[in-house]
């Protein structure tokens, strides 16, 4: 029987741990598949893509933003839940091995210096429309990038209209 890992234990408190983890996981010839995004509002769109990225790989971690990232992205409304409570619910799945919490607005240092083996990213996204200094950073260390449809009718922003206006 596999042991489990308590959620809090498998979120990274810095990118050197996190790449200290990636060159263990070399050493054991076990490969890593990242995501990335805010995961504000976790819904079953979510866990069905997070499990279709782990499939990607031996390994899978996600890449967070952090709250200040996600107003920046999303407006002074969001994030609906902090990045800790993410980021601990989003280390709750079994199928998910780590979280980083990643305070820029874009992740490319994070994939650069992790050189992930695969990548994913939502259906919404092309080669063309990722992030250029993402698509560098993952073109660069030959990481294999899928994107991932999105299971209909579940989105966060159809969450957020269901429940009505937000300050």
């Amino acid at each position: 029987m596999q042991k489990l890992i308590p959620p809090a234990e498998k979120i990274f408190a810095s990118l050197e741990d996190a790449v200290r983890w990636r060159t263990r996981l070399r050493k054991e010839k076990l490969s890593l598949s990242v995501t990335n995004g805010c995961f504000d509002i976790l819904h079953r769109g979510h866990a069905e893509y997070l499990w279709s990225a782990r499939r990607l790989g031996d390994r899978l971690l996600v890449l967070l933003n952090s709250d200040e990232s996600v107003r920046a992205l999303k407006g002074p409304a969001r994030p609906v839940n902090g990045e800790y409570d993410r980021a601990f619910l989003l280390a709750s799945f079994e199928f998910v091995d780590a979280v980083l919490v990643f305070r820029g607005a874009r992740c490319h240092a994070e994939l650069a210096a992790l050189a992930p083996d695969a990548y994913a990213k939502g259906g919404d996204y092309t080669l063309e429309t990722l992030d250029p200094e993402e698509r560098a950073a993952l073109l660069q260390s030959g990481t294999k990038v899928s994107f991932i449809p999105f299971v209909p009718g579940h989105s966060t922003s159809a969450i957020l209209r269901k429940s009505g206006p937000r300050p």
